[in-house]
C-alpha cells in the first residue's frame, strides 16, 4: 500500500514506507518534557507509531498543583505514519532537528495547550542499544536526545499558564527500532527468570551547556549500556565522555531517588561531577508506560481520547504502574575549580534484582 510519505525520498527498503521490513515490534516515537527553571511547572508528551500493528497512540501530561493531569490517545494508523495526531493530541515537525510543535486540544477535560519547542544545542545520537535475553530481541533502536525551551501555553481547568523561552527548558527525543509493543507474547521466557530492568537517563539544562547521561545495567551492575555527553549551546557537536558512573541513594521503601552523583571524565582527562537534588517527581504511566489500558501500541478503539488524574501525594510508588519516573532536579556540575548549576530530569526505571543497589526481589525497596 502507498502512503504520503513514499513521495518523500526517505526509503530504506524495497519497500513502500508502511512496510517497516522488520518485526512486528518495531516502533516509532517521539518524547517531550518540558519545565520552569523554577521548579513549579513540568509537562511532558509523547507519540508512537507502530507500523506492523496498525496503531498510532500519544499523550500528554501536566503537574499542575500538586496534581498530574493525563490525557491519552489511540487510533487505527491506517498505515499512514505521516499523519501524526491521535484524538485531541497532534505533533508537527517544522523545523527538523531545531523546531517542533506539540498541540492538545481536550475540551471535554479541559485541558489544552499549544507549544513550540526550540532547540539549544544540536541532537545527540545516543549509542545502539542492542540487548538480548537469551535468543530474543529485547531492544534493538537508536534514540536522538535533544535540550531545548519552550514557548507557548498550557491551559487546566480554565487556568492558563504562558510559556516563554526564558523560563521554560526541557528535553525532546525520538527513538525507533524493536522493543516490547502492544500485547504481551504469552510464551514464557525459557528457563524461566525474575524479571530484571536498570535504568539512568538524565538530560539536563546548563546556562552555557547541555548534558547527556543514561545506563543500563544487568543484575551485577555490569553496564550494557552506557554513555554520557557535554554540549555548548549552539551548533556544535556534543563532547563523548568517558569512563562514565553513576551511584544513588534511595529513599527507604521505594526504588526512587533520594540523591545522585554521576561521575565521568574528559578524553583530555579533567574529571567532572554532578550531583542531582530530586524534587517534583512525574509518573511515566501518564503518557502510556506500565498502564494497563494506555500501553503502547495498544489497541484501545478506531479513535479514542481518555484522561485521569493522579494526587501525586497519595499514589503508592511501590505499584509496579508508578515505578517509572522522571524526578525533576537541580544539577551542579564540577570540573576543576569551576562549577555550573543546572536544572533537568532523572529518569528511572528499575525492576527485579540488582545487586550494587541491594535489590534482591522483583520489587523490594530500598532499606
Amino acid at each position: 500500500m502507498l502512503s504520503k510519505a513514499d513521495d518523500y525520498p526517505v526509503h530504506q527498503t524495497a519497500e513502500p514506507i508502511a512496510y517497516a521490513g522488520t518485526d512486528r515490534n518495531f516502533y516509532d516515537r517521539y518524547f517531550f518534557n518540558g519545565y520552569s527553571k523554577s521548579g513549579e511547572h513540568f509537562f511532558a508528551a509523547a507519540m508512537g507509531i507502530y507500523p506492523h500493528l496498525n496503531v498510532i497512540d500519544a499523550a500528554f501530561s501536566v503537574i499542575r498543583d500538586g496534581r498530574q493531569h493525563n490525557v491519552r490517545a489511540s487510533r487505527c494508523l491506517r498505515m499512514e505514519r505521516m499523519d501524526t495526531h491521535a484524538g485531541a493530541i497532534a505533533i508537527e515537525v517544522v523545523e527538523p532537528l531545531r523546531r517542533l510543535r506539540v498541540r492538545v486540544d481536550d475540551g471535554a477535560h479541559g485541558v489544552r495547550a499549544d507549544l513550540v519547542f526550540t532547540a539549544r544545542a544540536r541532537a545527540i545520537e545516543e549509542p545502539r542499544y542492542t540487548r538480548r535475553i537469551g535468543p530474543r530481541t529485547f531492544f534493538d533502536l537508536t534514540r536522538m536526545t535533544q535540550n531545548g525551551a519552550y514557548e507557548g501555553w498550557i491551559d487546566v481547568g480554565g487556568k492558563r499558564v504562558e510559556v516563554s523561552a526564558d523560563r521554560f527548558l526541557g528535553t525532546r527525543d525520538r527513538s525507533w527500532g524493536v522493543r516490547q509493543i502492544g500485547a504481551q507474547d504469552p510464551q514464557p521466557h525459557a528457563p524461566a527468570a525474575i524479571p530484571q530492568f536498570y535504568w539512568l537517563w538524565a538530560p539536563l539544562n546548563f546556562d552555557d551547556a547541555v548534558f547527556l547521561y543514561d545506563v543500563n545495567q544487568d543484575r551485577v551492575g555490569q553496564a550494557w549500556h552506557e554513555s554520557a555527553f557535554l554540549g555548548a549551546i549552539g551548533d556544535a557537536d556534543a563532547e563523548p565522555l568517558v569512563d562514565a558512573s553513576s551511584s544513588v541513594l534511595y529513599r527507604r521503601g521505594t526504588r526512587h531517588a533520594q540523591s545522585a552523583a554521576l561521575r565521568m571524565r574528559r578524553r583530555g582527562g579533567a574529571e567532572i561531577e554532578i550531583a542531582l537534588e530530586p524534587s517534583l517527581q512525574f509518573s511515566m504511566s501518564g503518557i502510556g508506560y506500565f498502564h494497563p489500558e494506555w500501553g503502547h501500541g495498544s489497541y484501545t478503539g478506531e479513535d479514542r481520547t481518555g484522561y485521569d488524574v493522579y494526587d501525586l501525594g497519595a499514589i503508592d510508588e511501590t505499584e509496579p504502574m508508578h515505578l517509572h519516573v522522571q524526578a525533576l532536579c537541580r544539577a551542579r556540575l564540577r570540573e576543576g575549580g569551576r562549577t555550573r548549576d543546572g536544572i533537568g530530569v532523572l529518569e528511572q526505571l528499575v525492576i527485579g534484582p540488582h545487586d550494587p543497589s541491594g535489590f534482591r526481589e522483583l520489587l523490594d525497596g530500598a532499606h
